[in-house]
C-alpha cells in the first residue's frame, strides 16, 4: 500500500482502482501465463517422443452436430439441397476406431481398413483373472466389457494412440517408443472421493490433473520378453483364444477406479492367433483373404445411420433426454439415410470423396443389441431400461436373432483401403437378411 500511495499524486487514481488496475495489467496476465506454462508442461511430460497424435484432437468430433439429424439422417439446411443429387447422396459422417474394447473411442478424417477392422480397432482389451477351484491353482482370464454390470466405468477410459514421427524433435530410431511402432497413453478419471478440500479445489481449478495415466508399447518391443508379454489364453464371451498380456503396465490405481476386484490384465491381438468372422460372413474363398475381427464381438465393421438413431432417440427421449449414436459404438456413421432404410441392404460400396474409386462392402447382418447401448459414454453410468426396452419392444425385426436390432455388420471385399469422411456410400444390392448366431 505505500508503494500504491506513492504512486497516486502520479496517477491521481483512487486506491481501490490503482488496485484493481494493478492486478488487471500483471497479477492476471502472470496468473494466465504461468497457469498456461503449468499446462504445456505437463502435455510434453506425457508426449512420447518422436512420436504424433493419431485422430481428431483439442475436442474436434465429426460428431458435434448429431442432435441436429432428423429421422431422415439429414440435417435442416441439407433439407434444403435434396434436388441436388450430390447432397442427398449417402456420404460418411464420422469413422471411430475403439483401440481398447468397450473404452472411448477415437475420431479419424481418414484412416485405412485392414483386415480385421479400422486400424487399431479393438487391438486390446482388459481382462480379470479367476483362480478355478483345483488344487493346481490354474486359472484363467476373462475379457470384461460394458457388458459386465459392474465394468461401466470402462466408458470413461480414453485412449490415445501416438506413432513414431521421424520429422518430430527428439526422434530416435533407438527410442523405446519408436522400436514398438508407437505408444498407446491411457487416461481414467483421478477418484477425488478420498482426496482432501484442498487438492479438489485444485483439480477444478486445473491446477491439478484430473486424470490418471499411464502408456503401453502399441507392439512389445523386440526382442519379446516372455515374462512381461507372455502368451496366454483368454475367454472372451467364453470363447478361448490366445493374446499377449501386458504383466506389468496396469497399475493397481485403474483396477480401483474401475470396481475390479480380481487381477486386471490388459491383453493384445496376437497374429498368430487370429479370430475369423464367421456366421454371416463372406468366406475366405469368396473375400481371397481371412475376414480377421481382433477382439470385435462378431465382425470387422458396425455400421450406424443418422436416420435410425434420430427415430431411436425420438422413442426414448422420455427417459434420455439426447441418445447419442456414441452408446451404439459404431465405427461407421453414415447420413442422408431414411430411419431404418439399411436394414435391406446387401452390398454397399465406398466410393473416395476425392478419387473417386470404391471398395465393395458386404452387409452382413444386423446388428442384434445387448444391454450395452444403456451405459452413458459420457459419465459411465447404466440406465436401468433405455434403450434396450425400446429396442426389445419395436426393432425384434430378425427371425435369426432375438434382440433388438440397430446397425449393421459389415465386411470388406479388400482387406486393404483408405476410408474417409465423406465418401459415398452407395447402394449395390438390396435383400433379406437372417441373423445367424456365431
Amino acid at each position: 500500500m505505500l508503494f500504491l500511495r506513492g504512486m497516486m499524486p502520479r496517477l491521481n487514481l483512487p486506491v481501490p482502482v490503482a488496485v484493481a488496475l494493478l492486478y488487471i495489467l500483471f497479477v492476471f496476465p502472470v496468473m494466465g501465463m504461468a497457469y498456461y506454462e503449468l499446462k504445456s508442461r505437463r502435455a510434453r511430460a506425457r508426449t512420447p517422443k518422436g512420436c504424433r497424435k493419431l485422430g481428431l484432437h483439442d475436442g474436434h468430433s465429426n460428431l458435434h452436430d448429431e442432435h441436429e439429424y432428423s429421422t431422415d439422417g439429414r440435417k435442416p439446411a441439407q433439407n434444403t439441397a435434396k434436388q441436388d443429387d450430390t447432397k442427398s447422396t449417402p456420404r460418411i459422417k464420422a469413422l471411430i476406431a475403439y483401440p481398447i474394447k468397450s473404452c472411448r473411442g477415437i475420431e479419424f478424417n481418414f484412416t485405412h481398413f485392414k483386415d480385421s477392422g479400422l486400424a487399431w480397432d479393438r487391438r486390446f482389451c482388459f481382462a480379470e483373472y479367476t483362480a478355478d477351484e483345483k488344487d493346481d491353482g490354474e486359472g484363467h482370464w476373462d475379457a470384461k466389457t460394458l457388458r459386465n454390470g459392474t465394468f461401466s466405468r470402462l466408458a470413461l477410459v480414453r485412449p490415445e494412440i501416438w506413432i513414431p514421427n521421424p520429422t518430430s524433435p527428439g526422434y530416435d530410431k533407438r527410442l523405446h517408443s519408436v522400436k514398438s511402432d508407437g505408444v498407446l497413453l491411457i487416461f481414467y478419471p483421478r477418484d477425488t472421493s478420498r482426496l482432501p478440500p484442498w487438492t479438489r479445489l485444485g483439480i477444478k481449478l486445473g491446477l491439478l490433473e484430473s486424470e490418471e495415466w499411464f502408456s503401453i508399447p502399441l507392439n512389445p518391443p523386440p526382442p519379446q520378453d516372455s515374462s512381461t508379454y507372455p502368451l496366454e489364453e483368454l475367454r472372451l464371451f467364453s470363447i478361448p483364444t490366445r493374446a499377449t498380456r501386458y504383466s506389468t503396465h496396469v497399475p493397481a490405481s485403474l483396477a480401483e477406479f474401475l470396481g475390479s476386484k480380481k487381477p486386471l490384465g490388459l491383453f493384445r491381438v496376437h497374429s498368430g492367433h487370429v479370430r475369423v468372422a464367421v456366421g454371416n460372413a463372406p468366406s475366405e474363398r469368396e473375400l481371397g483373404y481371412v475376414p480377421d475381427k481382433a477382439f470385435s464381438d462378431e465382425y470387422p465393421l458396425q455400421m450406424q445411420s443418422m436416420g435410425s438413431l434420430r427415430d431411436m432417440h425420438g422413442r426414448t427421449k422420455y427417459a434420455i433426454p439426447q441418445l447419442s449414436v456414441r452408446r451404439f459404438r459404431p465405427n461407421v456413421v453414415v447420413e442422408r439415410v431414411r430411419a431404418y432404410e439399411e436394414d435391406a441392404w446387401k452390398m454397399i460400396r465406398f466410393v473416395s470423396s476425392d478419387k473417386g474409386e470404391g471398395v465393395d462392402v458386404h452387409v452382413c447382418c444386423r446388428t442384434v443389441r445387448c444391454k450395452l447401448p444403456n451405459v452413458d459414454p459420457d459419465t459411465g453410468e447404466r440406465h436401468a431400461v433405455e434403450p434396450d426396452k425400446t429396442l426389445r419392444g419395436t426393432r425384434v425385426i430378425d427371425a435369426g436373432g432375438k434382440g433388438g436390432c440397430l446397425g449393421m455388420m459389415l465386411v470388406p471385399s479388400r482387406p486393404d483401403f483408405k476410408i474417409s469422411v465423406g465418401d459415398e456410400v452407395r447402394v449395390v444390392s438390396t435383400g433379406e437378411h437372417f441373423y445367424k448366431r456365431t
